[in-house]
């Protein structure tokens, strides 16, 4: 049974998605033109916005009957804005996992997540001094600290060169599928696609379009 389902979901009569599944426990790639509705579908899929019509179900229920909180805490989303508080990375980690109510990291496991995501800072930088996709990595790393079951990725790569890219897709899919974490990620690289997607979902402004399960 796929993990989401999307059944004639429309949003405010601007965009349609007449099916789409999305597997548990794979890295699935939202790919598309511009305005096709890859971010839209992100925030309809954990409950940012709601669709005006049709049905969506999550983990065979429908979306409705999960509470939003109960929602974004399994279904989170890094968007491509990411916000931080002032101050440290450090203080960004502690905050965050106290809001969560989650017990803190130790420096180690926190420079861990870090590494994970290509942003081998020191824990001690101030992240108003960091540009957009610094700060982006560092939300994805903290992301990874709560190990949600689905990570919801907005463009992680736009403003990374290709090795960074590359280093991060990698690291992050590796985690993902140790934990068991189901992964769909955005992006405009189909090399990227190409190389660690298990399923690839086109959205197109006439609908979507499912590519055949790609195993390494």
């Amino acid at each position: 049974m796929p993990l989401f389902t999307l059944e004639n979901v429309d949003f405010k009569n601007i965009i349609t998605y007449p099916r789409i599944e999305i597997q548990q426990n794979a890295l699935t790639f939202i790919c598309g033109e511009s305005g096709s509705g890859k971010s839209t579908l992100l925030k309809l899929l954990n409950g940012v916005i709601s669709p005006s019509d049709g049905i969506i179900t999550y983990s065979g229920k429908n979306l409705d009957e999960y509470t939003p909180v109960m929602l974004r805490r399994e279904v989170l989303l890094c968007g491509q804005s990411a916000f931080l508080f002032e101050g440290s990375i450090w203080d960004n980690f502690n905050k965050y996992r106290d809001y969560r109510e989650l017990p803190p990291l130790s420096p180690e496991e926190a420079r861990k997540y870090l590494k994970i995501c290509a942003a081998d800072f020191s824990l001690e930088s101030p992240c108003d001094t960091m540009s957009g996709g610094e700060r982006q990595r560092v939300f994805i790393a903290i992301c990874l600290s709560f190990c949600p079951k689905v990570l919801l990725l907005d463009e992680p790569t736009s403003a990374l060169d290709d090795t960074t890219a590359n280093t991060l897709m990698s690291n992050v899919k590796e985690f993902c599928k140790r934990e068991n974490i189901t992964l769909i990620v955005i992006s405009h690289s189909k090399t990227l696609a190409a190389t660690y997607a298990d399923y690839i979902i086109t959205l197109s402004h006439h609908g979507s379009e499912r590519h055949g399960h790609k195993f390494e």
